[in-house]
């Protein structure tokens, strides 16, 4: 009743963020919808169903990785004039990292990768012109590249390839409200393609892979026996656990590592069957997960605030809590927990706050006393707040 209670109160909220197309029924539809019986494939081994999922190795293939402390960029922003504005930022403050936009929201690669295979789909652009500058510049200033590659969301690609996506039962291919497409992470087809943008990133010098929208659409649970798609006896939560643990045996042996942002709220609720995500089985096979734990995102009551956006310390506090919680029965198979914090105002949320130095340090301050020494910050407008005490 405690994790009902909860997800009662989470705001789903506009994200300036990334996966802002949640909703509180949806929240609350997903995480409630009782599995199917466990099935699984021919393939799976013998023993429990769900032993297959666990890693065969959790060796960090970045060991001598700083403590990340960085910022959120936009392809646009990665390849144009605030590019430098960003790196002058890392030579002046404790920040040390960039999380960039290799394939963006809409399933755009964001610059030309010279792969025959990934330009087959037309989904390569020159967001970011000069790739090998970039790299090299970050590499001068010693800022820690993360590569982010947005997964099962991807409208370039189910346009392309609509056998790989899902479609109405009149045939046409099935859109969210916002017009926007997902591809069936059932399809091995899509794990590949996705890993293939990631291989190429590694070969740039990202020295790691950040999947985000690693999951099924928002709602799917309500769906999946109406739209057309290609599926077997996994479950949903299954299919995508299987992608992570694909994806993390892919690229460790290529020295990066794999990270996944996931909904903050995911520490707090049941795992979500709905779209598929189970935040313990996504972790064990992961280097790095990273909860978006934006205050923003909180409402009434969560965490025994009025207004969470308002109280930036206390919230990010309980949600440091929370995710402690729900990761400490994996034990050595902990991953490093690197969550996305706010530096953004969240006018949409009745009560809000304007967010600068003090709410930003605020949240800092809760991830440090809670042991919690990595951070990424969002701006959807890649301006971040000066002054702020980004010391570990």
């Amino acid at each position: 009743m405690e994790n009902l209670l909860a997800a009662l109160l989470l705001i789903w909220g506009n994200a300036s963020a990334a996966q802002n197309d949640i909703t509180l029924d949806k929240v609350v539809a997903a995480s409630l919808t009782p599995p199917p019986i466990v099935a699984v494939d021919e393939n799976t081994p013998a023993g429990s169903a769900d032993d297959y999922l666990r890693p065969t190795s959790k060796e960090d293939p970045q060991p001598d990785a700083p403590k990340v402390r960085g910022v959120y960029s936009t392809a646009y922003s990665a390849g144009g004039a605030r590019f430098q504005q960003l790196v002058k930022l890392m030579d002046e403050t404790e920040l040390n990292s960039l999380v960039i936009d290799i394939k963006d929201d809409k399933g755009y690669i964001t610059y030309k990768t010279g792969n025959p295979e990934l330009e087959k789909t037309g989904a390569e652009q020159k967001f970011i012109g000069d790739i090998s500058s970039v790299m090299n510049t970050m590499k001068e200033h010693d800022i820690y590249p993360i590569a982010r590659i947005v997964v099962f969301k991807d409208t370039i690609l189910a346009n392309k390839r609509p056998d790989l996506s899902f479609k109405n039962p009149d045939g046409t291919l099935w859109t969210n409200k916002n017009n926007d497409s997902f591809v069936n992470p059932y399809m091995k087809e899509v794990w590949d393609y996705n890993i293939e943008v990631a291989k190429e990133a590694a070969k740039q010098g990202f020295k790691e892979i950040q999947f985000d929208y690693v999951r099924f659409p928002e709602g799917f649970e309500k769906r999946a026996d109406i739209l057309k798609y290609t599926h077997d006896k996994r479950t949903r939560i299954n299919a995508v656990s299987e992608f992570v643990k694909y994806a993390k045996e892919q690229l460790t042996p290529l020295g990066v590592r794999v990270s996944v942002d996931i909904f903050g709220y995911a520490a707090a609720v049941p795992a979500a069957e709905g779209i598929g995500q189970d935040f313990q089985k996504i972790s064990q096979n992961v280097d790095v997960i990273c909860p978006m734990i934006y205050p923003s995102h909180y409402s009434t009551g969560w965490y025994g605030s009025n207004v969470p956006d308002a109280q930036p310390y206390k919230t990010i506090d309980g949600a440091s809590i929370d995710t402690e919680k729900k990761l400490a029965p994996l034990k050595e198979l902990k991953p490093i927990v690197r969550p996305w914090i706010q530096d953004f105002t969240a006018t949409w949320v009745s009560g809000h706050i304007k967010y600068g130095k003090a709410q930003v340090d605020a949240q800092i301050k809760a991830l440090k006393d809670n042991g919690v020494d990595e951070f990424l910050l969002w701006s959807s407008s890649n301006k971040y707040t000066p002054g702020v005490d980004y010391t570990p």
